[in-house]
């Protein structure tokens, strides 16, 4: 049928085309707020999982960091364990050779015995010397309260004038490097004294 021959109810009710439009238009906003809203939310909650992975290997790198510098820095310090454990046997010989002759018998020495003596004391100082300068100090235990993590106890030794538990006798002397102990003090320890009183505590600051 033609447009001429269209009846008015036959021809489009122009108000109907017109609210259609409208409401096209309308929705057009709608939809596209909706993807926008989506969009940005996957976008944020992207950026957030990659700043998390970030974050993450950030903090992965700085402790792999902070771990080689405490290992080269314990290598410094603790390189020579080995080495200046075979050093102390070497010191404890020349203590034990300086220690075999009596204070008379060194005082009374004379010529090639009394070059030797000194030869071996200088020599003696000048070895603690080099293991003080590498960080290795001798445990000063005579008189200390017995502590396990320093000393190791060869027997016990009655006295009642000192409190229970101190060192009252060193067979061998102990070496720390640094803040390891490299070798443990042979000692004798005091029994049937007074109760070592406990070791203080520093105030809480």
């Amino acid at each position: 049928m033609s447009d001429e021959n269209r009846t008015p109810a036959d021809q489009p009710d122009v108000a109907d085309q017109t609210a259609d439009a409208e409401n096209g238009a309308a929705a057009a906003p709608d939809d596209l707020a909706a993807a926008f809203a989506a969009e940005k939310e996957r976008l944020e909650a992207e950026i957030a999982a990659l700043k998390d992975k970030f974050l993450r290997a950030f903090a992965e790198a700085d402790n792999v960091r902070r771990r080689a510098e405490r290992e080269v820095a314990d290598a410094k310090v603790y390189g020579i364990t080995g080495f200046a454990r075979d050093v102390l046997t070497v010191a404890d010989d020349f203590e034990r050779a300086l220690g075999a002759i009596d204070a008379d018998a060194r005082a009374k020495a004379e010529g090639t015995l009394k070059t030797l003596l000194e030869g071996i004391d200088l020599t003696g100082r000048a070895l603690v010397q080099a293991l003080t300068k590498h960080g290795v100090a001798r445990i000063e235990a005579e008189g200390a309260k017995f502590d396990p993590n320093m000393h190791q106890a060869m027997f016990e030794v009655p006295n009642t004038e000192v409190p229970s538990g101190t060192v009252v006798q060193v067979i061998q002397p102990g070496y720390k490097l640094g803040e390891r102990v490299l070798r443990p003090a042979l000692v004798g320890v005091s029994k049937g004294g007074p109760k070592a009183p406990p070791a203080e505590t520093p105030p809480e600051g």
